[in-house]
């Protein structure tokens, strides 16, 4: 079961991410640390729609993340796929019964050993969106803790990119429903409030500050904190 990391680990994986000199050392940093802190993550990939059609994997932590993203593209089927099309995580249990795959589950399964996997949909600008693809040896490989820390880390790849390509972080097309979702996630697994709750939070904060709600998620996001609101002089 993985261990949530401290706010400073946390923080320590935002300033390293931050600190890459080009967008693919910061995608396979990214990977380094989806290896490193999910303990039911064996291989991880990014993907990232291209030219606003064109779907590729820059970054890869071994050929088994490749060959199942590849795979996907060229079936046109898959978690990843289904991730950047409609839903911020996707969570498979065991790909060699799952139904929604019927043909790439499978074949991943039994060509690669790939048993279950949970992939996290990126916002990394406007028009260009990716997922963080999350690989496991072992049925049902992933729990309830490796999603929320999933997300966390989906995030702050999101931040990075974003700020690597000088997108405004501020904006909500970029920060979007997955940086809102992730800070939903931190104050959740901090406060033990269920969803409704944490988005109230962010919904107060946001009045409080007179803070676009993106922003006051990507500000949790970035920084582990919630803005406070400014003094009057």
């Amino acid at each position: 079961m993985t261990t949530a990391p401290s706010d400073e680990r946390f923080a320590a994986i935002a300033r390293s991410l931050a600190d890459g000199k080009s967008e693919l050392a910061t995608l396979e940093r990214a990977l380094e640390v989806a290896v490193e802190i999910i303990d039911g993550c064996q291989h991880a990939g990014i993907s990232l729609v291209m030219g606003g059609r064109r779907i590729e994997t820059p970054a890869a932590t071994s050929d088994v993340a490749l060959r199942g993203d590849l795979l996907q593209y060229e079936l046109n089927e898959g978690p990843c796929l289904d991730s950047i099309a409609a839903h911020e995580t996707i969570v498979c249990r065991d790909l060699l019964t799952e139904p929604r795959w019927s043909t790439w589950g499978p074949r991943v399964a039994q060509e690669l050993g790939v048993r279950s996997m949970l992939c996290f949909q990126l916002f990394t600008s406007a028009r260009s969106l990716g997922a963080l693809n999350m690989y496991s040896d072992s049925t049902d490989g992933f729990d309830t803790e490796d999603e929320v820390v999933g997300l966390t880390l989906a995030a702050h790849i999101a931040v990075a990119l974003a700020a690597i390509r000088e997108v405004d972080t501020r904006d909500i097309a970029i920060v979007n429903r997955t940086v809102i979702g992730q800070a939903e996630g931190i104050l959740m697994e901090r406060y033990d409030l269920d969803a409704d709750k944490a988005f109230s939070v962010l919904k107060r904060v946001s009045q409080d500050t007179q803070m676009k709600l993106a922003s006051v998620a990507a500000e949790l996001v970035r920084t582990r904190r919630l803005p406070r609101p400014r003094e009057d002089h």
